[in-house]
């Protein structure tokens, strides 16, 4: 399991290294800021996008496992904790770590602490590839190594200079003029804060050209594009310049995920979405999604989310008639 080990330096260190104090109490003074612009944002549970890319999410209870995919963004817990999940692999953070994702990906995520006392307050901060190369080039910062491929998703500590630069941009909310002249700027300096710690050359390799991380992306922005169609992993392979055991290798290094089993969970989640959003059935939505046999449609539906579809439809449908009743 990857995981962030959610701990803090010892009040005794601290107490013994006076400049650790100060940064420590910087550091919470920060989070503390984050945690009520956040609450003050977003009142009730659910997510809003108060600037371009910049995302507030806010929960009183921790929740089931919710499916999506994501996007390359930055992503910071105020209050509470969440788990991600990719593939196999775990990722938990907390208010002392950050994640970052690079690539688009199908994943499940649940938030694990949050309480009507102190509900999980976080934000999500889209990133642009071509202003992660911009900044990249204005810093000279190197080209990662071409042969390698990283990990779509992980986890970090997060520095107080980079949380610094969050809380400075989400305060740009209580001026709209302003942040029309600083939050370009501020995103500039978040990307390179990134790129200068621990996960830079995971950034940086999704940014440059070339190297098997970049024609992985290629090939997860065909999948995701012809998800509906027969899978040809031999003619996708060709295209990359790679044998095919190479790209499955490549690939499951990146996405912690085969071609395949990516392509079934696109498949399901967009089913999900049509059964939800536009009331169809499941043999309907099974069709639209690629699927010939919708017994088998729905074995690895009930595998993917825990009950078939139709059963899964009325506890979705219940959650959203209560969420609005509440409100």
């Amino acid at each position: 399991m990857n995981a962030a080990k959610l701990s803090e330096k010892p009040d005794m260190d601290l107490m013994n290294d006076p400049q650790a104090k100060r940064e420590a109490d910087r550091a919470q003074a920060h989070r503390d800021e984050l945690t009520e612009r956040i609450a003050q944002a977003i009142r009730h549970d659910g997510t809003i996008e108060p600037l371009q890319g910049l995302h507030f999410y806010r929960s009183s209870s921790p929740s089931e496992c919710v499916h999506s995919v994501s996007i390359p963004s930055f992503c910071v817990i105020a209050q509470g904790s969440k788990e991600v999940l990719l593939g196999s692999d775990r990722y938990q953070y907390d208010p002392m770590h950050y994640l970052l994702g690079t690539v688009e990906l199908p994943i499940a995520s649940r938030i694990l602490e949050a309480t009507q006392e102190k509900p999980y307050l976080g934000l999500r901060l889209d990133l642009d590839p071509t202003l992660v190369g911009s900044v990249m080039v204005e810093a000279g910062y190197p080209s990662a190594q071409r042969e390698a491929s990283v990990k779509a998703i992980d986890v970090s500590p997060l520095d107080t200079n980079l949380l610094d630069a969050t809380v400075r941009f989400v305060r740009l909310l209580d001026s709209p003029v302003e942040a029309h002249v600083l939050a370009p700027l501020i995103k500039r300096e978040i990307i390179y804060r990134l790129l200068m710690g621990a996960q830079g050359d995971r950034l940086c390799q999704i940014a440059v050209l070339g190297g098997s991380t970049h024609q992985i992306a290629r090939a997860v922005d065909r999948l995701r594009k012809d998800f509906n169609q027969p899978l040809r992993i031999e003619s996708i392979a060709r295209e990359l310049g790679m044998s095919v055991s190479s790209f499955h290798h490549h690939f499951k290094s990146v996405t912690a995920m085969s071609p395949l089993q990516f392509q079934k969970q696109l498949r399901l989640q967009e089913a999900r979405r049509l059964m939800l959003g536009q009331n169809l059935d499941a043999t309907s939505a099974a069709y639209r999604v690629g699927y010939d046999d919708s017994s088998h449609f729905n074995r690895e539906y009930k595998r993917l989310f825990g009950i078939p579809p139709m059963r899964d439809m009325e506890r979705l449908r219940e959650a959203a008639r209560q969420i609005a009743s509440s409100k």
